[in-house]
């Protein structure tokens, strides 16, 4: 097969602005969390609408303080999917909790909704659904279930910046939400994470729990002239974001809209060019644009083998990937908790046929089109 110019999976879509606003940061010599980090909290809060936005080291961290601040402990059981990176899972087990594997829907890649109710036992505390590749999950049938059962709903909402679900914005709708700003994301501060939340009592230990339980940050104190004073309100951890990371974020916020619309055109192009293969299945795409934010483009194989269609598309210069390998196969969750091969049908068969395509907005139309051909290639020579 052919050589194309490289085609990355991923890039963040940086400029000078993003240099130029870190630039001024190292320049102001207050580089850690400050008032960018404050600005950058008011922002994100403001657009979607949120009353509560708590800036964290990474989307890992903002799910286990919202599970900290649920009062989420030993001996307790979360819901969630086996289809997700063991991020998920692993903050479950930071507090002491179990995960709950519930197996997935085969269209949508997303938590299976008509199979939670039977997962649910008494120790049950929270279902923690994922927003998989960016298409918002049931959020009406999930808030049914949590209201009947007294449980707290924390979605985890790495890929879902900006989704919508029904006009609300994803991460206005659960208690807890949690997003990343991981390199790969839609939006990105290199590393980084957002809980959001309308409750007050949830909002208001987080914001000391993210810095060791200090009831005033180091910026807060110099603010009051009073550098050294302080106490600590609650437990705490370090899970704070930096000014540096903040000055990016608000960067990458205000075009937010604008990579947006460009991963919505290229899906497009891919979802119509790619109908015609009867060989692999496109996503599900909703009929409101916003219900998705197209943080992964993944198609699925009905035909060949996927590992030598990924090595294809290596070969061709095209890099790709695959999400995600089920958290049930891997040794240490089957050596914990007892899950096999074969405990969620559906998370397995998607995982034998699912490739993400290269999308970002860095791509241009005629990249697109090259990894549409060579896909279309690759059937042909099979044949």
């Amino acid at each position: 097969m052919a050589k194309n110019p490289f085609i990355p999976f991923s890039r963040p879509w940086i400029d000078d602005t993003e240099i130029e606003a870190v630039s001024q940061v190292l320049a102001s010599k207050w580089i850690s969390t400050g008032n960018r980090v404050r600005e950058f909290e008011r922002a994100f809060a403001e657009y979607l609408g949120v009353k509560h936005a708590i800036a964290v080291s990474s989307c890992t961290h903002a799910l286990h303080l919202s599970l900290v601040v649920a009062e989420i402990g030993n001996g307790d059981e979360v819901i969630t999917t086996p289809y997700t990176f063991t991020a998920t899972a692993e903050a479950i087990r930071y507090v002491g909790a179990k995960p709950i594997f519930v197996d997935i829907d085969p269209d949508t890649l997303n938590i299976d909704i008509t199979r939670i109710e039977q997962a649910i036992t008494p120790r049950t505390k929270a279902i923690m659904p994922v927003h998989f590749a960016g298409l918002p999950c049931d959020m009406d049938a999930l808030q049914d279930i949590c209201r009947n059962h007294n449980l707290v709903l924390i979605d985890d909402a790495a890929h879902a910046i900006p989704t919508e679900y029904k006009g609300q914005n994803i991460g206005n709708i659960g208690d807890l939400s949690a997003f990343s700003f991981y390199a790969n994301k839609n939006l990105t501060t290199g590393e980084g994470g957002m809980i959001t939340t309308n409750n007050d009592a949830f909002a208001k230990p987080l914001r000391p729990m993210r810095l060791h339980g200090i009831d005033k940050d180091a910026w807060a104190r110099q603010s009051q002239r009073s550098i050294w004073r302080y106490d600590i309100a609650t437990e705490g951890y370090k899970y704070n974001m930096t000014d540096i990371q903040a000055a990016m974020g608000l960067c990458q916020l205000m075009k937010l809209n604008k990579q947006h619309e460009r991963r919505r055109n290229f899906a497009q192009i891919y979802q119509t060019e790619l109908a015609s293969l009867p060989q692999i299945s496109t996503p599900v795409a909703p009929d409101n644009p916003n219900e998705h934010s197209w943080h992964l483009y993944i198609i699925q194989l009905h035909t060949g083998n996927r590992d030598e269609f990924v090595e294809s598309l290596r070969e061709a210069n095209i890099e790709c990937s695959v999400h995600y390998i089920p958290l049930h196969l891997f040794e240490f969750y089957q050596e914990q908790y007892g899950y096999r091969v074969g405990d969620f049908p559906c998370a397995e068969a998607a995982f034998e046929r699912v490739v993400s395509l290269p999308l970002h907005p860095g791509l241009t139309e005629e990249e697109i089109h090259i990894v549409i051909n060579t896909i279309g290639g690759f059937f042909s020579h099979a044949r």
